[in-house]
């Protein structure tokens, strides 16, 4: 018995990484899982169903349960397949989990547009088309009267949620997730799901290049970077215990767990009638001095 005992539960980007090691923790608390993996290449590029069978192969050898889906969560069509892959197997859907991602790191004066519509297609759609068809689905349920206890965990980033030096295209669609995550704990309320995100830092191919000295294993005790560490906390938000927690972002590293503080409204000046251009500045700078400072984007030049 575990705290996922019978839920059925959809992981994106399962095959590797943070994915794999979601996949098969709920597996190990009793969830049912679809492991869902497009087997592409870091920059997105190729595909092949090895990795998401490899992780059934080993939720089964546990004496777990799960399929394997290598659809494309951001294709339309793809994304259907995979609420539907649940629902045909398994008979229901209780926990949506979007992971699913890739990097093609440039600066912003060197990127292009094919490299900036992937980062952006892949992340911010690829959140929203799974996320889509299984609203529609637990919406129908609650609809037609049947008690709906389901749950969206997103994938954000510290790079969404401050900025990431040379990561534009991945930042602005990792903040993207953040702010849809809020949309949908809305709007998805009154149907009985849940939807919060995480801003993960753990070790995986997307992190170990780029940030290969801060994320190299130790070579003794606690691996405060193994992507298993963050794998707990999605596996409760996907849990009936959770029900009371949805609009959050949660990063999440080693052993810590912090809820970020997004936007909130700061200090603020009512003139009462239209502001004269010059005398703008003086009133700007003066409320950014009652404004606490922003954290420094990730990779600030010190």
């Amino acid at each position: 018995m575990g705290i996922c005992d019978g839920r059925v539960v959809i992981v994106t980007g399962a095959g590797r990484g943070l994915g794999r090691e979601h996949a098969l923790e709920f597996a190990r608390q009793g969830a049912r899982v679809v492991v869902n993996d497009l087997g592409s290449e870091l920059d997105g590029r190729g595909s092949s169903n090895g990795p998401a069978a490899t992780v059934v192969e080993e939720i089964r050898a546990a004496g777990g349960e799960a399929v394997a889906n290598d659809a494309d969560v951001a294709d339309w069509d793809g994304a259907e397949s995979i609420v539907r892959t649940a629902l045909e197997t398994y008979g229901r859907l209780d926990v949506l989990v979007n992971n699913a991602g890739f990097l093609r790191d440039r600066m912003l004066v060197g990127s292009g547009e094919e490299e900036w519509d992937a980062v952006i297609r892949v992340h911010l759609k690829g959140h929203f088309a799974p996320t889509r068809h299984a609203s529609e689905y637990w919406r129908g349920l609650s609809k037609a009267g049947e008690p709906v206890d389901a749950r969206i965990v997103n994938t954000s980033s510290g790079a969404g949620l401050l900025g990431s030096v040379g990561q534009g295209a991945y930042s602005a669609a990792k903040a993207g997730i953040a702010a849809l995550t809020l949309v949908e704990a809305v709007e998805m309320a009154r149907y009985g799901v849940t939807a919060n995100a995480i801003a993960p830092a753990a070790r995986t191919r997307m992190t170990e290049v780029a940030f290969a000295e801060s994320m190299a294993a130790p070579a003794a005790g606690f691996d405060a970077k193994a992507p298993g560490n963050v794998s707990p906390l999605v596996v409760w938000l996907g849990s009936a215990d959770a029900a009371d927690v949805t609009g959050r972002v949660f990063e999440v590293e080693g052993g810590l767990i912090s809820v970020a503080d997004g936007w909130q409204h700061g200090p603020s000046v009512d003139r009462g009638e239209r502001w004269d251009p010059a005398e703008v500045g003086d009133a700007v700078r003066a409320l950014i001095a009652e404004a606490p400072a922003p954290a420094p984007v990730y990779g600030t030049p010190t």
